[in-house]
Order: structure tokens, then sequence, then C-alpha cells
């Protein structure tokens, strides 16, 4: 069970944190939001006029740092179940401010809150039967 979860929490942070370091890196190079077919007019109801800034703390809080926490799950660093949980948490964060401030929902909103939810239960589960490693 503890390896089949950490398998688990691998897997959904790769895919995070290499989806998000490709759409960050995306929205960074065309801040028009040319390259992902993101018109502008989504961001009417944020704060931002381009898609930069939103670019940039995708790339970093949620592509890099889940490649990060990813290395110390392999590495079965200490704190790799907390930094686990927490990531849940940002992710949570990011698409729950997302969809307040695009004032709509789509299919990825669906499928990365439904990641973050499995990577915050599966950090719990760890913690519950007290794995330290």
């Amino acid at each position: 069970m503890i390896k089949t979860t950490r398998i688990l929490i691998i897997l959904l942070l790769l895919f995070n944190g290499i989806s998000a370091c490709f759409g960050g890196y995306m929205l960074m190079s065309k801040p028009d939001g040319s390259g992902l077919d993101m018109p502008l007019n989504l961001l009417e109801h944020t704060p931002f006029s381009n898609y930069l800034i939103p670019g940039i703390v995708l790339f970093v809080a949620n592509g890099l740092l889940s490649l990060v926490i990813a290395f110390f799950v392999v590495a079965k660093s200490k704190h790799y179940i907390k930094l686990t949980i927490l990531q849940g948490f940002i992710l949570i964060g990011w698409i729950v401010v997302q969809m307040i401030m695009l004032q709509t929902v789509n299919y990825l909103h669906i499928i990365f809150g439904a990641l973050s939810v499995l990577l915050v239960v599966s950090g719990i589960l760890l913690t519950k039967r007290n794995i330290v490693t």
C-alpha cells in the first residue's frame, strides 16, 4: 500500500509539474494567450492585462515545485509527505482562485482539482499510517 501510494504521488506530481511547466512557459512566451488559444477577454474580471504573471506563477508554483517535490518523494526525503500535502493545497488554491477570477469552470479545473485532492488525501493516508520515510 505504501509503495503504491508513493508511486501514485510521484505520477501525479510529474503530470502536474510537466503540464504546469508547459502551460506556464506558453503563457510567458506568448502573454497574449495565443500559444494556448486563450483569448485575453478571459482576463476581464482579473487584475491582469495579459497572461505573463499568471504564467510565471503557474510555471513556478505548480510546475517547478511539483517536480522538485516529486524528486523528494523518489528520494524518500524526511518531509516528502508534508510537501505532497502542501502541493495539493497550492494546486487547490490555484484552481479555486482561477475559477473565481475567470468566472467559469472547465474540464481542466475538474481534472486538476481532482488531482489536487488526490495529492492531499494520499499524503494524509501516509501520515495516518505513521510513515516517516
